[in-house]
């Protein structure tokens, strides 16, 4: 792709959005107020606004590989914070999708370097749920349902957070699982039980 051909569509995108609304960037510049906090992979193929079908502003969006929330990343744990203490978002979306390349490489035997000390913690997901994956005969299945659990792990990781308990107790704040089928383009929510999880881990985790 050639840079210059960048540049080329965001002007005509600005001349889109002026086009429908004379003062869109104005009341852009104003600041932002979403609803949700989306964390997602940073894979190309799966972009949040588009998937969601949301304007700018209207989600608060966070990626990396394979969609992770440990909580030694800062980076993933100060966009929890500013989310929830300053943005006062509703719902929190951890966001997985079919086909993952990170979720593949960790279920991969191989020295990955650098990638390492991030695909361990997917890899600690295979090892919690290793019986129910173990069963799965058909790789691709496996691997399906690996993205799947990873999901809900991380929202289990998001759960764990000071903030995001003390939100939950003052406000109802809630926690989604998703899955993106690329093979289809459809969302499809894992019902994740914010409730249950909320009080399997609090015995634990409770930080109040």
């Amino acid at each position: 792709m050639d840079i210059i051909y960048i540049f080329e569509k965001n002007k005509e995108w600005v001349q889109d959005k002026l086009r429908i609304d004379p003062n869109y960037f104005s009341n852009l510049s104003k600041g932002q107020n979403p609803d949700i906090l989306y964390i997602g992979c940073s894979d190309s193929r799966v972009t949040a606004e588009e998937l969601m079908g949301v304007a700018p502003g209207e989600v608060f969006v966070h990626r990396n590989i394979a969609n992770m929330v440990p909580n030694t990343d800062l980076s993933a744990m100060s966009v929890i914070d500013y989310a929830v203490l300053h943005l006062k978002v509703k719902h929190i979306v951890v966001c997985g999708h079919y086909y993952c390349g990170g979720v593949k490489a960790a279920m991969q035997s191989q020295d990955l370097g650098i990638l390492n000390p991030w695909l361990r913690n997917i890899r600690d997901v295979y090892r919690t749920h290793r019986k129910e994956l173990n069963d799965i005969k058909d790789e691709d299945q496996r691997y399906k349902r690996l993205v799947e659990l990873n999901v809900q792990e991380q929202c289990i990781n998001v759960i764990k957070t000071a903030e995001v308990q003390r939100a939950y107790r003052d406000r109802g704040i809630t926690v989604h699982g998703w899955v993106f089928d690329i093979h289809s383009g459809k969302l499809i929510d894992l019902k994740i039980d914010f409730s249950e999880i909320m009080e399997n881990v609090m015995e634990i985790y409770r930080l109040d």
